[in-house]
């Protein structure tokens, strides 16, 4: 199982010390954070599109390019890539460069967005939500598929045996889809046999499991190899050397941005009592010291069997010198602790 982090690259939504400096700084922290990944061993780094003031990331592949230079071993992916609101031809074409950059290295997460800032930004319309992206994702895949594309729709200009370049290193171009628990979006994934990633940021985690049983269904129904079928589980969460001190040091970065968003969408306020809760055996933020979250990995690997786990410990105005050790820790305690508890279990299972 690979285990990595994703981020949006937070900023202040005021920006007291004026917007560019805010996001300079933020931008420069966020290629040391990735940089580190890198260094202790992780194996995904993931950076989501926005078009909001709280958030730095509206062109993650510029940031990730900035990275690739900077590393050698961990794949570099959106998370997501709003492609509703995007050219497909241009995501590609940004990916295939990132990919050439990175020495192969490059993947997209597509995703149809939980935020909508993109599409009146960008001219689309929202009564148009679910044909944008099941078209779009249409055309992605056919580029990826092919360096010469015909294709058309409804909702963009057709192409007509064109050339879409540069072509990565790694090809195909990893292609991954983004859901939040929509059986539709689930089994959408399976039927293509792309690769799925569930994010899960309330509630049981467990109950969410039956969607990858959804989502393997859909891929044998329409004929896909299971062999290359490919699921993670993307989770809010925090390690530090005690879980008391990740728990003070996560919980007022992190409640502050769930109570802004909250605000947005008419969810109630958290709590710490709620936020206690969650990070129990059973909950959905994965927090403690490395046992803990170690131990909270490899159970719930138990009940998804996904290939990928995406933390995302960067959340709200958290202090990097939190956010950088917390990666060091991820990377040279938790990963290894995963790492030999899965593959004792691969051993036993072999064995018996």
């Amino acid at each position: 199982m690979e285990l990595g982090l994703y981020t949006f690259g937070d900023v202040h939504p005021q920006a007291p010390d004026g917007r560019g400096r805010e996001g300079e700084e933020r931008v420069r922290h966020l290629i040391e954070e990735i940089e580190l990944a890198d260094q202790v061993g992780l194996d995904v780094f993931g950076l989501g599109e926005h078009h909001r003031p709280d958030y730095v990331a509206s062109a993650p592949a510029m940031i990730l390019a900035a990275a690739a230079a900077r590393t050698k071993n961990i794949k570099l992916t959106s998370a997501v890539t709003v492609l509703s609101s995007d050219d497909p031809v241009r995501v590609f074409q940004q990916f295939a460069t990132l990919d050439l950059i990175s020495n192969g290295r490059a993947e997209i997460m597509a995703g149809r967005g939980s935020f909508i800032e993109s599409f009146p930004l960008f001219g689309y319309d929202l009564e148009d939500y679910d044909q944008l992206f099941s078209e779009k994702l249409d055309l992605l895949l056919a580029i990826r598929d092919g360096e010469k594309v015909t294709w058309s729709g409804e909702k963009r200009a057709p192409i007509n045996g064109r050339g879409v370049y540069p072509r990565p290193v790694n090809d195909p171009l990893p292609v991954w889809i983004a859901v939040g628990g929509t059986p539709q979006s689930v089994a959408r994934a399976g039927a293509l046999g792309l690769p799925v990633a569930l994010a899960i940021i309330g509630g049981e985690p467990a109950r969410y499991a039956p969607l990858f049983d959804l989502y393997r269904e859909a891929a044998r129904r329409a004929g896909q190899d299971a062999s290359k079928l490919k699921t993670s589980i993307n989770v809010h969460g925090f390690i530090a050397e005690t879980t008391e001190k990740a728990g003070d040091q996560f919980y007022g970065p992190q409640a502050e941005v769930m109570n802004r968003i909250g605000r947005e969408r008419g969810w109630g306020p958290t709590s710490r009592a709620h936020f206690n809760q969650s990070i129990g055996p059973n909950g959905n933020l994965f927090l403690g010291d490395p046992d803990t979250v170690a131990e909270k990995i490899v159970r719930h690997q138990k009940i998804f069997k996904n290939d990928r786990f995406l933390l995302q410990m960067a959340i709200g105005l958290m202090p990097h010198d939190q956010i950088m050790r917390g990666i060091e820790l991820y990377g040279t305690k938790v990963a290894p602790l995963v790492r030999a508890a899965l593959a004792e279990e691969k051993k036993q299972a072999e064995t018996a």
